[in-house]
C-alpha cells in the first residue's frame, strides 16, 4: 500500500474519481445528444440524510450494489440474473464500500474502504455486518409498508430509500465523517461497463477453480468480458487475506477499466459510447443535489495533488459472533480515531445512533423475551439483562408465533411506546415493531440468531466467541498502479 502522502499513478481514489469523469466524457462524445441529455439519463435520488460540505471537504460515499434490480426499480431480466450469478433470493447487499474525501480546493483526496463484513452497529437494527445495513433495512421496512397496505410500487420505493440512509448513518457512524453525495452503481452495471469497453486485462499469480463466484481462471495476463469480470472480483474464498484480497481486486480491476477507456478508441467509437452511456443511465444512481459538473471542475487540479488509498483497521480478519457468525472484527473507536488522523480532524463523537434510552422506569414496564433463534438459552440470558436494569419479568421462552420472524425486534402497543423504545435502546437499538395486541406497559421481545446485543455473551460490545481464539494479522497490500504495459497481478 503506497504510504500516506504518496501519490501512485492509478490509485484506487483517481480511479473512483476518474469513474465519475467518465460520465462526463461520455457526454463529450455525444454532442448531438448534449451533456444535459446524458445527465438527465442518471436516475437521482432525494432525501438521504447528507450532510452540507460544512467540514471543508467533499465527503463522498460509493457503493457497489448486489441488487436483482436496475438502478430504475426495475426487475432483471432471467437472462441477466443468471450473468450475474444472482438466483433467485431477496435481498439487496452493498458488495463495495468506499469513502472518499475531496478537501474543498479539490487538490487531494483520501479513499477509505470498508470492509463489506466489518460487523458494526447499523441505526434501529443493532448489530450486523456493514454490507448488510442496506439490504436488512430496506426488507424491514418493506415488509412493515405491505402489511400497512402500502402498494408494492410504493413499499419498494420508500425502503430502499431507507436502506440507502441506512448505510449512510452506518457508515458516518464507523468514521466520524457525514456524507455530503452518494454514488451507487450495480452488479449490472459493473457488467455491461466492461462489455461495453471490450473487456479487461488482468493478471493472477495463481489458477483459479472457486465454484461460489463462479471464478474459473489460469495464471497469467487474460482479459475478462463482464461476467468473467463479476466473478474476479467478487470472490473472497480460497483467498489468503479474504475480503481485503478482494478489495485490492476491485482496486486493480478498475485501474485498469478507466486505463482503457481513456487511453483506447472507446471515447472515440461512438458504437462504444452508446453502450457506456446505456449502462451508466440503467446502472449507476446519484443523489438529486450533486452537481457533477461542478464538482469535476473542481477536481481540475487533482493529477498533481495528493492522493492516497486507505483501509479502515482490521482487529480481526477471522472473526466470530457468539453464534458462529463469519464476520470482520473492528474497533469503531479505533477506526474513528484512525479516520479523524487520516483527514487532519481532532476526533469528534460518533454520530449518536437511536440507543438512548428514552426517560422510563423500567420496573413499570413488564418485558416478555421468546427465543426465535438455535441459541440455546437466549431468551433466558437477554431476560437476565433486563430484569438486571430494573424491568420486570414477563414470559420467557421459544417464539411461537403465527409468522416467521427475520430480524430481532421488540414488540410494543404501538412503534413509539416509550416502553418499547427503551427496551429496545438497552438491547443495542433493536426496531420497534407496533403489536396491538399487546397490553398497555407490556412488551414483547423476539430473537433471531443475527442478535448480539446483551446477553448474547457479548453485552453492548462485539462478541467473536471462543472459535476467534486470537487475532489474524493483517499484512498491507502493496502498492496498486495501472501502468501501461499491463495489469498488476494479484492473488
Amino acid at each position: 500500500m503506497a504510504q500516506r502522502g504518496e501519490p501512485t499513478l492509478w490509485s484506487p481514489v483517481r480511479v473512483l474519481v476518474a469513474s465519475v469523469a467518465l460520465i462526463v466524457l461520455i457526454a463529450t462524445g455525444f454532442a448531438w445528444r448534449g451533456v444535459d441529455s446524458l445527465v438527465s439519463n442518471i436516475e437521482r435520488i432525494s432525501d438521504l440524510g447528507l450532510g452540507g460540505h460544512t467540514d471543508g471537504a467533499v465527503d463522498i460515499l460509493l457503493v457497489g450494489v448486489d441488487s436483482r434490480t436496475d438502478a430504475k426499480g426495475n426487475p432483471l431480466s432471467d437472462a441477466e440474473r443468471a450473468m450475474l450469478h444472482a438466483g433467485d433470493e431477496i435481498g439487496t447487499n452493498t458488495d463495495t464500500i468506499v469513502l472518499v474525501r475531496v478537501p474543498n480546493d479539490g487538490r487531494s483526496a483520501t479513499a477509505i474502504s470498508i470492509p463489506r463484513d466489518a460487523y458494526v452497529a447499523i441505526p434501529r437494527m443493532g448489530k450486523g455486518k456493514i454490507n448488510s445495513a442496506y439490504g436488512i433495512t430496506k426488507q424491514t421496512v418493506q415488509d412493515d409498508l405491505l402489511a400497512e397496505g402500502a402498494s408494492a410500487e410504493d413499499a419498494e420505493a420508500q425502503s430502499t430509500q431507507r436502506g440507502r440512509q441506512a448505510l449512510i448513518e452506518s457508515v458516518a457512524g464507523l468514521t466520524g465523517i457525514t456524507v455530503d453525495h452518494y454514488a451507487e452503481v450495480s452488479l449490472l452495471g459493473f457488467v455491461l461497463l466492461t462489455d461495453a469497453v471490450g473487456g479487461v486485462d488482468v493478471c493472477l499469480r495463481h489458477a483459479v477453480d472457486e465454484p461460489m463466484s463462479g471464478a474459473y481462471f489460469p495464471s497469467g495476463r487474460q482479459k475478462l468480458d463482464g461476467p468473467q469480470a463479476l466473478s474476479f472480483v467478487r470472490q473472497r474464498h480460497n483467498l489468503e487475506r479474504g475480503d481485503l484480497d478482494r478489495i485490492v481486486r476491485q482496486q486493480v480491476f478498475m485501474a485498469q477499466l478507466v486505463h482503457q477507456v481513456v487511453s483506447a478508441d472507446s471515447l472515440s467509437n461512438p458504437s462504444r459510447l452508446r453502450e457506456l452511456s446505456d449502462a451508466v443511465g440503467r446502472t449507476v444512481v446519484l443523489d438529486e443535489g450533486w452537481d457533477l459538473l461542478g464538482f469535476l471542475n473542481q477536481l481540475q487540479d487533482l493529477a498533481a495533488g495528493e492522493v492516497t488509498f486507505e483501509t479502515i483497521p482490521v482487529a480481526d480478519l477471522n472473526g466470530t459472533t457468539s453464534n458462529g457468525e463469519s464476520v470482520v472484527r473492528v474497533d469503531p473507536d479505533e477506526v474513528h480515531e484512525y479516520v479523524a488522523a487520516l483527514v487532519g480532524e481532532e476526533p469528534t463523537s460518533r454520530p449518536a445512533t437511536e440507543t438512548t434510552t428514552p426517560n422510563v422506569n423500567p420496573s413499570n414496564v413488564e418485558v416478555s423475551v421468546y427465543n426465535s433463534s438455535t441459541v440455546s438459552g437466549l431468551a433466558n440470558a437477554v431476560a437476565q439483562e433486563l430484569i438486571d436494569l430494573g424491568y420486570t419479568q414477563g414470559a420467557v421462552g421459544n417464539y411461537s408465533g403465527g409468522s416467521s420472524v427475520s430480524q430481532s425486534q421488540v414488540r410494543a402497543p404501538s412503534a413509539s411506546d416509550p416502553g418499547g423504545k427503551a427496551v429496545a435502546a438497552a438491547l443495542g437499538g433493536l426496531p420497534v415493531v407496533s403489536d396491538p395486541s399487546i397490553a398497555t406497559g407490556a412488551v414483547n421481545v423476539v430473537l433471531t440468531s443475527g442478535y448480539a446485543g446483551p446477553g448474547s455473551g457479548s453485552g453492548d460490545v462485539i462478541d467473536f466467541g471462543s472459535t476467534s481464539t486470537s487475532a489474524t494479522p493483517v499484512p498491507p497490500a502493496p502498492p496498486i498502479a495501472a501502468a501501461e504495459d499491463g495489469p498488476t497481478c494479484v492473488n
